[in-house]
């Protein structure tokens, strides 16, 4: 029988007492509890906010990094018929000022001071805040304490009073407003119910390989609907969860090990430019070895895939391959990830196929905040993933293209719309209730769903062809020294292309070429990086009809960033906000003869 809510989600996942049901990791340093401190601090939560006047549809905004009281905030907030409003620790105080006011929250729970101390100054500001809640710290002076709120709703019946108002709660009660990360203009709130969660977290969990037993790792931030969903399909399972931040998870996967976890593909690129950069600075030998295992390991796993066992002779050269190499490189994300998630995002396909060789195979999937997020996702068993597609859409959404190619989607977890703006909800949905996701996409003849580009990101040029510019970015970021691509040509006569260096890999580069510059700008205008640069975009260009190909670039000084303002907390560019911060070197790509 489905689950009514998430609360019921959570009563499957603390059904079975263990000693070890979730931990906060962070270096040096694993705090574990147990499920009964998890149920007994869940409700006492509760009852405390409660006597702090959350009731039925307040709103309870939860600005905290990655942690088990996330979830307790998460779970005690919606056990009172309340909705939470999870928001970025990384936005600025005026754009968490705006979530407040829009949403209306009376709470708000902060991690720490920082984050507390933000919130009060909102409040101070008539941000309409009543109380301000700080998890770990003294409180900042305005804020009080966790603990407090614990102790206020401890009592002997405060789980079988947690347990009693969940019966009251109904599946299209508001769960959530999540608030879109915005590439333009201020963002908009989307509204999800508990249905939403419920059906998506069930379908996905179809697709996946977790089972209930294994360790899995949230660390994308759980305000970003992917993570908070996965985490629901984890408590559906009871899965032993582990917590961290993501700026710590290259330095606490071989600790933690977790056997699975979801990650957006920036991270899984930043493993593999590392991997690789290690490779480039070993002896010619080395190299020789890692590059001739990755091809035994590809091609066992283009076997996996298809449902073929690997002939012996290949079954053997993987055996060694595994020994030597792969299992070394497994060991720098633990050494136990059996599988792997990616969304938010696409992944490119040299990405996907690098993981998949080295034995950890990535399931891609396809989302939106809109859609709780799944609306497709790549399976586990043979046949049920495809690189390069986001998989077939999931078994409770309804998945459609319109004319010009845009996915089209209506199902239980698709939004019933916006926060107070009925301006946007009638310009989301189709007469007959499919949501426009402003994809562009495609399907193959076995029903596996291609996600193609933005429909407004798609560039006309001034010569009127359409091009899209996502596909071209993932070719010119095949080069590891590329870490953004940012193509432009709106209305004009030709593509070009700003590009992003990750100044890690091309410093060590440089340092290998002889190269003495250090300094970003310095060295982003070196002749000898520019040639490299070149490379990366000839190397995209051969794959390009004449009028997709860039006809210019300028390699940036600075790695674009979420701290810089161009992109978005979801890592997305903000590609108006790049285009007017560097349109100098814009206009110097459009000589004025080539603009009449």
């Amino acid at each position: 029988m489905s689950e009514r809510s998430i609360v019921e989600i959570f009563r499957r996942d603390v059904a079975v007492e263990k000693d070890h049901h979730c931990a906060l990791f962070r270096p040096g340093e694993a705090r574990w509890l147990s499920t009964r401190d998890v149920l007994e601090r869940t409700a006492a939560l509760a009852a405390g906010l409660a006597r702090l006047g959350v009731g039925r549809g307040d709103r309870v905004m939860l600005m905290s990094d990655n942690r088990p009281e996330w979830h307790m905030v998460d779970v005690a907030t919606l056990d009172l018929g309340a909705v939470d409003v999870p928001v970025y620790t990384t936005l600025t105080p005026a754009q968490v000022a705006f979530q407040v006011r829009d949403s209306g929250c009376r709470v708000a729970v902060a991690d720490g001071a920082e984050h507390a101390a933000t919130l009060v100054g909102v409040r101070r500001d008539g941000g309409g805040l009543e109380h301000v809640v700080q998890i770990e710290g003294a409180p900042v002076e305005g804020a009080r304490s966790f603990d407090e709120i614990l102790a206020s709703g401890a009592a002997a019946d405060a789980v079988a009073a947690f347990w009693a108002r969940a019966e009251t709660i109904a599946p299209d009660d508001l769960a959530t407003v999540i608030y879109t990360s915005g590439t333009t203009g201020d963002p908009k709130g989307v509204m999800l119910t508990h249905r939403n969660f419920v059906d998506n977290s069930a379908a996905v969990s179809e697709r996946t390989p977790v089972t209930g037993h294994e360790l899995v790792l949230e660390f994308l931030p759980l305000c970003h609907v992917l993570e908070r969903c996965a985490g629901y399909a984890y408590m559906r399972l009871s899965n032993p969860r582990a917590y961290c931040h993501a700026r710590h998870v290259a330095e606490l996967l071989p600790v933690i090990r977790p056997v699975y976890f979801c990650s957006v593909p920036r991270v899984f690129e930043k493993v593999r430019d590392a991997v690789l950069a290690k490779v480039d600075a070993a002896s010619p030998a080395r190299r020789r070895l890692f590059h001739w295992a990755l091809a035994v390991g590809a091609r066992v796993a283009r076997a996996r895939l298809a449902g073929v066992r690997p002939d012996a002779r290949t079954a053997l050269a993987h055996a060694v391959a595994d020994r030597l190499v792969l299992a070394k490189v497994r060991a720098a994300l633990g050494g136990r990830v059996a599988y792997a998630l990616s969304g938010g995002a696409p992944l490119p396909v040299e990405v996907n196929e690098f993981f998949h060789a080295i034995g950890v195979p990535v399931q891609e999937g396809y989302g939106l905040t809109e859609t709780s997020p799944g609306i497709a996702v790549n399976g586990c068993r043979p046949g049920e993933n495809r690189l390069g597609a986001v998989g077939r859409p999931l078994d409770n959404v309804e998945v459609r293209l319109a004319d010009d190619g845009e996915v089209l989607v209506r199902g239980s977890s698709v939004t019933p719309g916006y926060w107070h703006r009925e301006d946007a909800n009638r310009e989301a949905f189709s007469p007959d209730g499919f949501f426009h996701t402003g994809d562009i996409g495609r399907f193959d003849d076995d029903g596996f769903l291609y996600i193609t580009d933005r429909k407004k990101d798609l560039i006309v040029t001034a010569g009127g062809k359409n091009v899209a510019p996502q596909p071209i970015e993932g070719l010119l970021k095949r080069s590891r020294f590329v870490d953004t691509a940012v193509l432009i040509g709106d209305g004009r006569p030709y593509i070009v292309a700003l590009l992003s260096p990750d100044f890690g890999a091309l410093t060590a580069w440089a340092a290998a070429e002889g190269i003495a510059e250090r300094e970003p700008a310095a060295l982003a205008a070196h002749p000898r990086v520019l040639a490299l640069f070149g490379d990366a975009v000839a190397a995209a260009n051969a794959e390009l009809a004449h009028y997709e190909q860039v006809r210019a670039f300028r390699v940036l000084p600075v790695t674009l960033s979420l701290e810089g303002g161009q992109l978005t907390p979801t890592l997305k560019v903000r590609r108006r906000v790049v285009e007017r911060e560097f349109a100098a070197l814009v206009e110097e790509m459009y000589p004025e003869e080539a603009r009449h």
